[in-house]
């Protein structure tokens, strides 16, 4: 071996070892700045503890591992009985035990709930997005089992518990459970009006028996589901345990697991229902308004869950910006790599302030902030998560061919970075969900409107950019097929009125100018030159150099 062929130089150390909570100043300030002040130093300090978890070199590993062995099916044991079982990695378990210790499944009844948890899976989901899957819709169930006062004094203390207990049991005898979810049947996807599942009444009691299909159920090996299928009065919700009381398993036959892009370390699975036994969640023929609070949380989390991918393939991207020589100098230093690392650190701080601001309303719950939501989430879950995208594969590209090589853990991000503009519901669903909510819904618009006009003033281009958004909404001529423009400029504006009031003048000044004041290019990295992006990349710095 000629081994001084093969001396390292030039190569950049992993980022591993730091804090990625307090790391990340638009994270850290969005906190300070949304929890008062008796609960901060006590978020402060589980934030942290968790940030240092994720940014450690085991926590890496494990979301490497889940991925490289990803979860089997097994239908049958060896004698031939049913048993319909996913087999995960150790990893996987080791992540989501960390993740539900954390509180991660727990918003709804703590101080600053919603605004600690966001930040917690913003963090958390760095270390590995997949397993966020289970606990998106195990914090996302209980608004709706709320409908329900009795479900909800059986099921809520287990699915906000600390304690992951893996493996189907009653549910009475773990400390904690997972939830998952089953909407969608394969001649129907979004439009779950169409939907075949019946559910045939046993009793008065609110006990069903259930046939038919879903298309797409998430996390099989959860304790229960909420599902829609089609009741004598018809659509509506249903509880379905895995597990029933009497310990005997219920009917729950996963046919097959998705083979998908990304998301490879979560199973999701095609489940068949015969004579499957479940209990009515809400009315009869309400099911989607029913379910609709939970679709509602798992869309925000669709919005942290990419501020949450965008930050980690943004934080790679100017570390080893940091460390790369190329040409005579470190590459942070080259001008036209300033200029795409500001760009993408800009895209990542606006989504990472809008996610944290949603997260704060539904803390605050007034009419107020409740209308503001039903706008903002649809319009935040549009843009932001249409963004993930081109941002990861254009962060990827600044570590060049390293970063094309599975070992440096782009390509994972990038595998994963479309999922959420997929998942509870695409781009075109979202943007007439704002549609529906402008014409049926005045008081959503004007909480909407009273939320961008707080900084108004503060920037001519915002302001230009506001008066060009009332323009656009007074003509509903067409407004269908201008739905996506429109619902791009709302959040657009959005992003842009938060930075401007909270976010350092180099940030907002740069945002307004490329992103409102319209002196921005087709690709990253076409801001203008005379702004301060060795500021915004500084800001952006994973660890303090």
């Amino acid at each position: 071996m000629a081994a001084t062929t093969h001396t390292v130089t030039n190569q950049v150390p992993p980022l591993v070892g730091y804090d990625v909570f307090t790391a990340d100043r638009a994270l850290s300030e969005a906190v300070e700045r949304h929890i008062e002040p008796g609960v901060l130093p006590a978020a402060r300090e589980e934030l942290s503890t968790l940030g240092q978890s994720a940014g450690s070199a085991q926590a890496q590993e494990w979301g490497a591992q889940a991925n490289e062995h990803p979860p089997v099916l097994h239908t049958h044991d060896r004698y031939g009985h049913r048993i319909d079982e996913v087999e995960f990695h150790p990893s996987w378990h080791r992540l989501l035990g960390h993740a539900v210790a954390a509180g991660l499944t727990d918003a709804w009844g703590r101080p600053a709930g919603h605004v600690r948890r966001a930040a917690g899976f913003l963090v958390w989901t760095q270390a590995e997005a997949g397993h966020g899957c289970p606990l998106s819709m195990t914090h996302a169930a209980v608004p709706a089992l709320r409908t329900d006062p009795v479900l909800a004094a059986e099921w809520e203390p287990k699915l906000t518990s600390y304690v992951y207990e893996e493996g189907l049991r009653p549910a009475r005898e773990k400390a904690g459970v997972l939830f998952g979810m089953g909407m969608t049947e394969k001649q129907g996807g979004t439009d779950v009006r169409s939907n075949t599942t019946v559910a045939e009444p046993l009793s008065g009691e609110g006990e069903y028996l259930l046939t038919g299909h879903k298309w797409f159920c998430s996390a099989p090996m959860s304790d229960g589901f909420l599902v829609l299928a089609q009741a004598p009065g018809g659509l509506t919700c249903f509880l379905v345990p895995r597990v029933l009381p009497d310990g005997t398993r219920n009917v729950f036959a996963i046919q097959r697991l998705k083979d998908k892009l990304g998301n490879k370390s979560n199973a999701s699975s095609e489940v068949e229902f015969d004579g499957t036994w479940a209990r009515r969640v809400g009315e009869e023929g309400r099911g989607v308004r029913t379910i609709i609070e939970m679709v509602a949380a798992t869309r925000l989390d669709c919005v942290v869950g990419s501020a949450a991918l965008m930050r980690q393939a943004v934080a790679q991207a100017i570390h080893h910006s940091t460390y790369r020589s190329a040409f005579g100098g470190l590459l942070i230093d080259k001008p036209l790599m300033r200029n795409v690392l500001a760009d993408l650190a800009l895209e990542s701080e606006a989504a990472t302030v809008l996610a944290m601001r949603l997260a704060s309303a539904y803390d605050t719950d007034t009419e107020e902030e409740r209308a503001f939501l039903r706008i903002a989430v649809p319009a935040a879950k549009y843009w932001v998560t249409k963004r993930c995208t081109p941002v990861v594969g254009e962060a990827l590209e600044c570590l060049g061919g390293n970063g094309y090589v599975e070992e440096s853990g782009m390509p994972r991000l990038l595998r994963e970075a479309p999922l959420n503009s997929i998942w509870e519901g695409s781009g075109n669903v979202q943007a007439l969900d704002v549609l529906r909510a402008l014409q049926r819904e005045p008081q959503a618009l004007d909480a909407f409107l009273r939320e961008v006009g707080k900084a108004r003033g503060a920037d001519h281009r915002l302001d230009a950019a506001i008066k060009d958004l009332l323009t656009e909404l007074a003509d509903l001529e067409g407004i269908e097929a201008r739905a996506r423009r429109l619902v791009e400029r709302m959040a657009l504006v959005l992003q842009g009125s938060l930075l401007v009031r909270w976010a350092p003048p180099e940030v907002s000044d740069a945002f307004c100018a490329s992103r409102l004041g319209g002196d921005w290019g087709t690709a990253f990295g076409t801001l203008p030159h005379s702004l301060d992006l060795a500021s915004v990349v500084n800001r952006a710095r994973p660890v303090a150099e």
